[in-house]
């Protein structure tokens, strides 16, 4: 039993650590500094955990919860998106004069919800980690009250998600009566040995599921939500829940991509890679019209979620790697063209656009400098970390026998070539017409930036450090 609490740590950590800030939120007055100083101390310590756990793979809690090897991953990877987003976040909601303890209470909570959801052995855990993560971003949405657009993103965002929720739980309903279990692996141990109860429900049940968490992805054709949402959303708020939220759901489908779709027909597959070659287009696409910046970068994020999606398609070791390593490897590059972005903004109301952009080389260096680094890894160009991504992504669909999906993925990446540059050339090539003054750089905003910006480069020349950890950790 106490290794059982060892090895669920990072968990522990993170879900105690938010009702503890929910406390200190109704107890304590204005105690914004103190719940940001203890948000940040314990996600550390989480960190930690997490990277602890990482050689230990196995079950707990009756198998109800995953441990260990590539779930740790991706607590290393959802952690680091928290700490980065308390620390980018302080500065931009004081600017705004509405730094309340609420917000980072609700990161931890997110975060909370998206461990949950990486470590559910069980559709029952898998359903409550959504809905604690999915609840967190619904308030954080609309975190400026004030602000129309932050409101209406808001409202967006709950309205859509309580009816993709009613999806995915009718789905599991449907695939508990079908085989009369809800553990992942006695549900694929049923299929496989042909003792379902209604085998009539089970396929209904997995489409149902797949709808669901399609829509917490962010994939054709459940991708409508997205670029609203993240266009109103606070920006670093966006940041989070583009990265660390997609990568959340996208761990969802590790273990039923292991344990049950491999014991049902390939219709789920094919159904799967059509939808992740739709979404990369109609992303793509629609981002290249895109005026506004923030826009443009929530249009991407439905194209990048096609690539993400390229990996679970494969289903081999390959291709699971990819996912874990393009879900990290996002993390840093989204984050980081966010929260520049949000340097840019010249309030809550307004987002930025591609003339804003204009002249940024001249009067500010550095920052269109990491702006070009981002731009160039979201587009795919080598040596950036953004590349090796995609290059495992589109190797591990050729081995699996989808090399037309492949190529759909290569011409996706060409055409946000496009997009990607355009906000380089509006940088360093076109003078500005109303010069956009950036908010001064602290070293609270420097961090992120400098952690995305270095492990960017990092991944991209020696990216095998994250592959060959994720391969030895898949089982």
């Amino acid at each position: 039993m106490m290794n059982e609490w060892l090895l669920s740590l990072p968990l522990l950590l993170a879900s105690s650590a938010a009702v503890v800030a929910l406390v200190i939120d109704a107890l304590v007055p204005q105690s914004e500094r103190l719940t940001f100083r203890f948000s940040l101390a314990v996600l550390v310590l989480a960190l930690i955990a997490a990277a602890w756990t990482v050689p230990f793979s196995g079950t707990a809690f009756n198998s109800m919860i995953r441990t260990g090897g590539i779930t740790a991953v991706f607590d290393i990877v959802f952690v680091l998106g928290a700490i980065m987003t308390v620390i980018a976040a302080r500065p931009y909601i004081a600017a705004r004069n509405f730094e309340h303890d609420e917000f980072y209470t609700l990161v931890l909570y997110a975060t909370c919800g998206m461990m949950l959801i990486a470590h559910a052995q069980n559709l029952l855990i898998l359903f409550i980690g959504i809905e604690v993560m999915s609840l967190s971003f619904y308030v954080l949405a609309g975190y400026f009250r004030q602000s129309l657009g932050s409101i209406e993103s808001a409202l967006k965002y709950f309205l859509l998600g309580a009816f993709a929720t009613g999806f995915l739980a009718f789905g599991i309903a449907l695939i508990y009566g079908a085989s009369g279990s809800l553990e992942m692996s006695s549900i694929g141990r049923a299929i496989k040995e042909n003792t379902l109860h209604f085998a009539g429900l089970l396929p209904l049940g997995v489409a149902l599921v797949v709808v669901g968490l399609g829509f917490k992805v962010a994939v054709f054709p459940f991708h409508q939500w997205a670029p609203d949402v993240y266009d109103g959303a606070p920006t670093v708020v966006t940041a989070f829940m583009s990265t660390a939220g997609k990568a959340a759901a996208l761990s969802a489908f590790l273990p039923l991509v292991k344990e049950v779709f491999p014991a049902t027909t390939e219709s789920v597959q094919h159904v799967l890679a059509i939808s992740a070659a739709a979404t990369i287009i109609v992303g793509n696409i629609a981002a290249v019209v895109q005026k506004r910046v923030k826009r443009m970068l929530a249009y991407s994020s439905v194209a990048h979620a096609g690539y993400m999606l390229i990996g679970l398609v494969a289903g081999n070791t390959r291709g699971i790697t990819a996912v874990a390593f393009y879900a990290a490897v996002y993390l840093f590059m989204q984050l980081g063209a966010f929260v520049i972005v949000a340097l840019l903004e010249r309030d809550s109301e307004q987002s930025i656009t591609l003339d804003d952009c204009s002249g940024l080389s001249a009067r500010h260096p550095v920052i269109a400098a990491l702006m070009a680094l981002f731009m160039f890894s979201l587009a795919g160009i080598p040596p950036m970390a953004g590349f090796f991504g995609k290059y495992y992504l589109f190797t591990a669909a050729v081995e699996a026998g989808y090399t037309w999906l492949a190529i759909v993925g290569v011409i996706g990446s060409m055409v946000s070539v496009y997009y990607y540059i355009g906000v380089v050339v509006f940088m360093y090539f076109k003078e500005a017409q109303q010069p956009v003054e950036v908010t001064p750089v602290d070293a609270a905003t420097r961090l992120p930036l400098a952690v995305s910006a270095t492990l960017v480069i990092v991944l991209g020349v020696v990216p095998t450090i994250l592959e060959s950890l994720v391969q030895s950790v898949w089982k």
